[in-house]
């Protein structure tokens, strides 16, 4: 396995358990959501669910770049809630955190959002990381693309 490959299982298992986490423990995060958003349970069962599909299409070439988009879209999604706990100094599983570290954990929003977009391939343009069909390798054969 590659080091993009392993970025991409690390990655997976990590939303994947945030994503269950998500139903395994609510409160936490409905805690977190910003009061002007509506429906903050249902706004952490639909992130749990994106978090989770994220995670398993990573595994899969053929949704590897959707999953990878789509959990860039939901990294940019959930920032507001990540700017909330550091604003308002929430505990974070129930434990109180010092602000500065807070505003620190600010910083790894960008780094979740690269994660995503370089273990997923996305931005890439040639198909290493997508699967071939047998009709791109017929292709190939016969000294097509």
């Amino acid at each position: 396995m590659n080091v993009r490959g392993l970025a991409r299982v690390l990655l997976s298992l990590f939303v994947v358990t945030a994503g269950v986490a998500h139903f395994v423990s609510p409160a936490f995060f409905v805690s977190i959501v910003p009061a002007w958003l509506p429906h903050p349970r249902a706004l952490v069962a639909v992130s749990g669910v994106c978090e989770i599909m994220g995670g398993a299409g990573l595994f899969l070439p053929k949704t590897r770049r959707w999953a990878g988009l789509g959990l860039v879209l939901l990294f940019v999604a959930v920032f507001p809630a990540n700017i909330h706990m550091a604003v308002h100094h929430l505990p974070f599983g129930g434990q109180p955190v010092a602000p500065a570290l807070l505003w620190a954990r600010l910083a790894l929003q960008p780094v979740f959002v690269a994660w995503a977009w370089w273990s997923s391939g996305l931005g890439r343009h040639d198909d290493r990381d997508r699967a071939q069909t047998p009709s791109d390798v017929d292709a190939s054969k016969a000294g097509g693309s």
